[in-house]
C-alpha cells in the first residue's frame, strides 16, 4: 500500500514497467473512495481470460476495469504474437450512481439534481445512495486519464517526461481506451451493465431509427459532454436546415416554371433577336465570332437559379442565419444547465501536461499575487505566436499560388476547346446531341472544378500537419485553448482553400476584362476570361456542386468505409484459430482508435457547409436542401461510427462548441455580400430606370428589350489582324459607350447605376441583417428568462445546504468541547454542596 504523497514515484515504476515486466499482464488498480484519499496498490500477476466476454471486471468481480493500456509481449515469437496483445488494466474501485430506470420509454430521463462541485469535507451535503457507485463509468475513465496523462516516468535535471501520450507516440504502449459497456448489436449477460452502447445503437445509430430524435441525455452520459453537444448542435443546425431547405426548394421550383417565359431567356433564344446579334471572339485569333441564340439552352438554366426568387431568398437566408445563431445560443444556454457545465471553465479544467512538463520559469500571477511557473517569458510567447502567424500566412499565399494556377489553366483551356471542341463533337455523331450542351466555358468550368477538388483535398492533408506543429509550438495552457487555437489556424487555410475558386468566380471573373480592342492579359499571354452573356451564375453553381458532391463523397469514404474495412482486415491479421470467445477489451482493441484531434473534423466539415450554404446560396438555392439530406446522414453515420466503428472516446466536458461560435458569427456577417452573386441587379435597373415599352407607347415599365441594353457594341475596323464578318459593328458584354462616342468604350452611365443599385442593396440587406440581429438579440435572450431565475434558485439553494451543512458539522465538533466545559461548571457546585 503506498499513500498520495508517493504518487510520482509509483507511477513512474508503473509506466516504465512494460520496458522491464515483459511477458506477464500486469494489473493496475487505484481504490478511490469518496472522501478522496487515494490510495494505489500494484500487483504483477498471470491472469487467464475467465471466459465472459461481458465482463467488466477483473476476474474477483469487484475491481470495475476503467482504462486499457495496451503493449506488446516481446518475449514471444512472431508467430505467437499474432493475435496476442498484452493489456494493462487501470481500475479505480467506484462505480457509476445511476442505471438507467426503465419507464414506458426505452431510454428514460435522467433524473434531474442540485449540483455542486465535489469536496470530500462536505460529502453529507451529497446525495449518496451507493458510495460503490457515486461516480459514473464516465468520470472514472476520466479520472483514469487524468492521472495517467500526468505521471512522471523520467526526470533528467529540470525536463521531465510524463504522461503515457508520450509513451503511445513513441509505441512503447500500443494503444490506450475506456471500455465500452457491451457490444453494440447484443445485450450483456451481465446482470449490472447497463447496456448503454446497445441502446445507443438500437435507438440512436441504426438506419430504422433515421427518423427518431437523438437521445442527447444517454450521449453525454455515454460518450461525455464534448461528443453531446456536437451532436445537439448538429441536430439543432439539422432541424434549421429544413426550413431554408423548404424556401430554397420552392424558389428552384419557381425558376425551373418560369425558365421557358423568361423574357431575357426568350430573347436571347429569339431569332430575330438572338439569332440576328453576332458576338465577338472570346479570344484572340482563334476564336470565331458567334451568334448570341447559341446560348439558349445555357440561358434558360440560368434562369432556374438566376431569378426575382433569388433576391428574397437571399434575403430570408441573411435572416435565417441570424436566427439560427440566436437561437442556437438559447438553446446551448439550456443544455450548460441540464448538463452542469455552466461554471465549467472557471472551475475544472486544468492545464495540459505538456504545458506543465515544460514550466521552468517564474512569474508572478496577476490574480493571486503569487509566483507560479511557467513554460515561456512574455517575449518567448510574443515569438512562438509571431511563428504562427507567419507560417499561416505563408500558406495562405500557397492557396492563392495555386488558384492562380488553376485560372492560367482555365485561360489555356479555354483557348483550346475554343479552336477544337466544336469541331471534334461536330466531327462524331454519337456526341451530336451533346453538341447544344458542351461549351467551351461548360467544358473549362468542369474540368477545372475537379483540378481544384483535387488540389484542395491535397492541401488540406498536408497543412493538417503543419497547424497541429504550430499549435504544439505555441504550447496553449489548457485543451481548450489548444483547441481553438489549432481551430482558428484550421479555419482560416480551409475557407480560403475550399473558397476562394468560387469567390474568384463570383466576383472577379469577367469583371477586368477589358474590351475587345484593349483586353487584359494575365502574364501578359492569356487574355482573361469573359462570363457568358447571362453571367457567372452557372458556371459558379456547376463549381459548388462539384466541390461540395466531391466532398461530400470523401469525407464518407474516410467515415465509413476505411474504418469499417480498417477494423475488417485488423480482425482477420490478428484472428486466433483456437480462440472464439475473446474479452471485452480485446474486441475493444480491435476497432479504430479516436483521433487526437477528436471531434474537429466533424465540425469542420459542418461549418465549411455552412459557408457554402449561406455565403453563395444565391447561386444554388439548392445547397440547403442538399445540405439537409447530409447531414440526415451524416448524423446517423456519426453515430454508427462512434457506436460501432470506433473505441470508446475518452469522456471530456465541454461547455460550449467553442472558437467555432465566432466563426459561424463571421460567416454569417459573409453572407450579406451574396448580392454581387446575383445577375439580377442589372436587371432590376434596367426595369426601373431605362427600360421602355413598345407596346404601350412607353408609358409601363418592362424587362424587353434588357438583353441590346446588357451590350455594348464594337467597330471591327478598331480589330488588328482578325477575320472580320460583314457587320461593321459587334456586340460584347459590357456597359459601355458605342463607337463615335465622346467617351467610347468607357463606362456608361448604365453601369455606375448598376454598381450603386448593387452597393445599395448590400448596405440595406446588411442593415436588415443587424437590425433583425438586435431586434431578435433583445426579444430572445440567449439565455431565457426562467433558465436565469432558476439558475439563481439553484446556485441560492446550494449555499444553503452547504451553509447549513458547515454550521451542522461545526456544531458537532464544538460539542464535546461545550459538554467539557459544562461540566467543569457543574463539578464545583457538586463539591459545594458535599
Amino acid at each position: 500500500m503506498l499513500c498520495l504523497e508517493f504518487l510520482s514515484a509509483v507511477w513512474t515504476f508503473i509506466l516504465m514497467a512494460p520496458i522491464h515486466s515483459r511477458g506477464r499482464i500486469t494489473f493496475i488498480y487505484c481504490l478511490l473512495n469518496l472522501s478522496f484519499t487515494v490510495i494505489f496498490c500494484i500487483c504483477f500477476f498471470l491472469a487467464e481470460f475467465n471466459g465472459n466476454p461481458d465482463s467488466l471486471f477483473f476476474n474477483d468481480g469487484k475491481r470495475r476495469i476503467d482504462f486499457i493500456l495496451v503493449y506488446e509481449d516481446e518475449s514471444k515469437s512472431a508467430s505467437e504474437k499474432k493475435g496476442s496483445v498484452m493489456r494493462r488494466k487501470v481500475s479505480q474501485k467506484t462505480s457509476r450512481p445511476l442505471p438507467l430506470l426503465s419507464d414506458e420509454d426505452v431510454i428514460a430521463k435522467e433524473p434531474e439534481f442540485f449540483t455542486a462541485p465535489f469536496r470530500k469535507d462536505q460529502l453529507k451535503c451529497f446525495f449518496v445512495k451507493d458510495k460503490e457507485q457515486f461516480f459514473t463509468p464516465a468520470m472514472r475513465s476520466r479520472m483514469a486519464y487524468y492521472i495517467l496523462s500526468r505521471a512522471p516516468y523520467e526526470v533528467r535535471g529540470n525536463v521531465k517526461k510524463f504522461g503515457f501520450n508520450k509513451l503511445l507516440d513513441g509505441g512503447v504502449y500500443k494503444a490506450a481506451y475506456p471500455l465500452h459497456d457491451c457490444r453494440f448489436n447484443v445485450k450483456s449477460k451481465e446482470p449490472s451493465c447497463p447496456n448503454e452502447r446497445f441502446l445507443l445503437f438500437n435507438e440512436w445509430a441504426h438506419p430504422k431509427s433515421f427518423y427518431k430524435m437523438q437521445p442527447l441525455d444517454l450521449i453525454r452520459k455515454y460518450f461525455g459532454e464534448k461528443i453531446g453537444i456536437y451532436f445537439a448542435w448538429l441536430g439543432f443546425y439539422t432541424v434549421m436546415l429544413t426550413l431554408a431547405a423548404a424556401v430554397g426548394l420552392c424558389c428552384f421550383i419557381y425558376g425551373y416554371t418560369t425558365r421557358e417565359s423568361s423574357t431575357w431567356s426568350k430573347e436571347v433564344c429569339d431569332p430575330q433577336i438572338g439569332g440576328e446579334i453576332i458576338m465577338c471572339p472570346q479570344c484572340d485569333k482563334i476564336c470565331p465570332y458567334w451568334r448570341l441564340n447559341s446560348t439558349c439552352e445555357s440561358s434558360k438554366r440560368l434562369c432556374i437559379f438566376d431569378n426575382y426568387g433569388t433576391l428574397v431568398f437571399a434575403i430570408f437566408m441573411s435572416v435565417w442565419v441570424t436566427l439560427f445563431l440566436e437561437f442556437w445560443k438559447r438553446y446551448q444556454a439550456k443544455l450548460e444547465h441540464d448538463w452542469d457545465t455552466v461554471e465549467f471553465l472557471q472551475q475544472e479544467e486544468q492545464p495540459r501536461p505538456e504545458y506543465e512538463a515544460k514550466c521552468i520559469y517564474e512569474r508572478v500571477n496577476p490574480v493571486t499575487q503569487e509566483t507560479e511557473k511557467v513554460p515561456y517569458t512574455a517575449c518567448g510567447k510574443c515569438m512562438r505566436v509571431s511563428c504562427g502567424i507567419g507560417t499561416v500566412l505563408f500558406w495562405v499565399l500557397l492557396i492563392i499560388a495555386s488558384v492562380v494556377g488553376v485560372i492560367v489553366y482555365r485561360l489555356a483551356m479555354f483557348i483550346t476547346f475554343s479552336s477544337n471542341l466544336h469541331s471534334h463533337l461536330n466531327n462524331r455523331k454519337e456526341l451530336e446531341p451533346f453538341k447544344e450542351y458542351v461549351t467551351p466555358q461548360m467544358a473549362t468550368s468542369i474540368t477545372a472544378s475537379f483540378i481544384s477538388l483535387i488540389i484542395i483535398m491535397i492541401l488540406n492533408n498536408v497543412y493538417e500537419k503543419v497547424a497541429i506543429l504550430i499549435t504544439d509550438f505555441e504550447l496553449p495552457r489548457t485543451k481548450t485553448e489548444y483547441e481553438n487555437s489549432l481551430t482558428l489556424k484550421m479555419f482560416l487555410f480551409q475557407f480560403v482553400n475550399y473558397y476562394s475558386s468560387c469567390f474568384y468566380i463570383a466576383f472577379f471573373k469577367g469583371k477586368v476584362v477589358g474590351y475587345p480592342g484593349e483586353p487584359v492579359y494575365w502574364l501578359g499571354t492569356f487574355r482573361n476570361e469573359e462570363c457568358d452573356p447571362g453571367g457567372c451564375l452557372t458556371e459558379l453553381t456547376t463549381q459548388l456542386s462539384i466541390i461540395m458532391t466531391g466532398k461530400a463523397i470523401w469525407n464518407n469514404i474516410q467515415e465509413v468505409l476505411l474504418p469499417w474495412l480498417k477494423n475488417l482486415m485488423f480482425r482477420h491479421c490478428t484472428q486466433v484459430s483456437s480462440e472464439k470467445v475473446i474479452p471485452r477489451w480485446e474486441q475493444d482493441y480491435q476497432l479504430q482508435p479516436m483521433g487526437k484531434l477528436g471531434l474537429f473534423y466533424e465540425y469542420l466539415e459542418m461549418v465549411i457547409q455552412f459557408g457554402f450554404v449561406t455565403l453563395f446560396v444565391a447561386s444554388f438555392p439548392l445547397a440547403p436542401l442538399l445540405a439537409l439530406f447530409n447531414n440526415l446522414c451524416e448524423i446517423r453515420v456519426d453515430a454508427w461510427k462512434y457506436t460501432t466503428q470506433s473505441r470508446r472516446a475518452v469522456p471530456e466536458k465541454a461547455q460550449d462548441i467553442g472558437a467555432w461560435q465566432p466563426i459561424l458569427q463571421g460567416v454569417a456577417i459573409l453572407a450579406a455580400i451574396i448580392a454581387f452573386t446575383s445577375d439580377m441587379i442589372p436587371r432590376l435597373v434596367y426595369y426601373w430606370a431605362f427600360s421602355i415599352s413598345p407596346y404601350s407607347g412607353g408609358s409601363e415599365h418592362t424587362m424587353a428589350g434588357y438583353i441590346n441594353s446588357s451590350l455594348s457594341v464594337f467597330n471591327i475596323s478598331h480589330f488588328s489582324e482578325m477575320k472580320r464578318p460583314n457587320e461593321e459593328i459587334t456586340p460584347y458584354r459590357d456597359f459601355r459607350h458605342p463607337p463615335g462616342h465622346p467617351n467610347q468604350y468607357d463606362f456608361s452611365i448604365y453601369y455606375w447605376h448598376v454598381i450603386a443599385a448593387k452597393l445599395a442593396f448590400m448596405i440595406v440587406l446588411e442593415h436588415i441583417v443587424y437590425f433583425t440581429k438586435f431586434i431578435l438579440s433583445y426579444m430572445i435572450p440567449d439565455v431565457p428568462e426562467a433558465l436565469k431565475e432558476q439558475i439563481k434558485r439553484e446556485r441560492y439553494l446550494t449555499q444553503v445546504i452547504l451553509h447549513e451543512t458547515n454550521i451542522q458539522h461545526f456544531k458537532e465538533l464544538m460539542k464535546p468541547i461545550a459538554d467539557n466545559l459544562q461540566s467543569e461548571i457543574e463539578e464545583p457546585e457538586l463539591d459545594l454542596k458535599v
